[in-house]
């Protein structure tokens, strides 16, 4: 983990230019953006004590310290909650289960939108009936229900997805933000160590260290039956269990997507 922070801290720093931070360019630059000692100067903080905090010694940084590094790096709000969480490792705590509330399945049945449930790691828990006929998890082994391993390993998915690289760019941010939560997950190290050894794409985005939270957005997918369905998405946190994410996709009433979910309803897909 410790490494992790120096490679996040780094990534960050490699996006801006001096000139953008209102510096003076001298020398030669070896690597891109900003050096270490112009981080330091931005953040008010010595350069031999951001060095420590880049090689992973930070672990007593205050908040004032790395609110101001964030600032220095210009790190949104989901990339600076994921510099304290590698800042300060094992603060999410609890124990993790995939179990679904009863309440929460009678949900999912009562919505006449497709909508599921995603667990820790991208992990699909349940859907209802019409997001088993937008997406066929029910289709899906049960040990390979997990949207990150299909997004990367399956060929189907470019198919599926024709935003595939923004799809990616979204899975992989969202897993960098999971592995600062739980560094410890063995789960997710696993994964991404499978995903690292087969997948040249997920190797390339991992590297460059994307974080966001996952909230809502636009999802377009090529239906084999129902077309193009252009649709947005929210993701619900539901209270009690936060590493649990309802899923639900939208369509703007009585535009063509709208019209192919209503078809696709009547199709007697699979809840789960």
């Amino acid at each position: 983990m410790d490494s992790d922070l120096g490679e996040f801290l780094r990534s960050r720093r490699s996006r801006i230019q001096p000139g953008e931070a209102g510096l003076r360019e001298y020398g030669r630059r070896r690597v891109p953006g900003l050096r270490r000692e112009e981080v330091a100067q931005l953040a008010g903080v010595s350069v031999d004590y951001y060095i420590r905090l880049e090689q992973g010694r930070g672990r007593n940084a205050s908040d004032a310290v790395l609110d101001a590094v964030a600032r220095a790096l210009r790190l949104t709000d989901s990339e600076r909650s994921h510099l304290y969480a590698l800042a300060r490792p094992g603060g999410s705590g609890g124990v993790y289960s995939d179990a679904l509330r009863p309440g929460v399945r009678l949900v999912l049945d009562a919505l006449a939108a497709p909508a599921f449930v995603l667990g820790r790691r991208m992990d699909v828990l349940a859907w209802n009936a019409l997001g088993d006929a937008v997406s066929g998890f029910s289709r899906v082994p049960e040990a390979e229900r997990n949207q990150a391993r299909y997004l990367f390993l399956e060929p189907a998915s470019r198919e599926l997805y024709p935003d595939w690289e923004v799809v990616a760019g979204e899975t992989v941010a969202f897993l960098r933000r999971d592995a600062g939560l739980h560094p410890d997950d063995p789960k997710l190290i696993a994964l991404v160590d499978e995903l690292s050894a087969r997948s040249e794409p997920f190797r390339r985005i991992w590297a460059d260290h994307p974080v966001k939270e996952k909230t809502n957005g636009v999802k377009r997918i090529r239906h084999p039956e129902a077309g193009l369905l252009d649709m947005g998405y929210e993701c619900l946190a539901l209270p009690g269990d936060p590493d649990q994410l309802m899923v639900v996709y939208t369509a703007v009433p009585g535009s063509a997507t709208a019209s192919a979910l209503d078809q696709l309803a009547g199709f007697g897909s699979v809840p789960a």
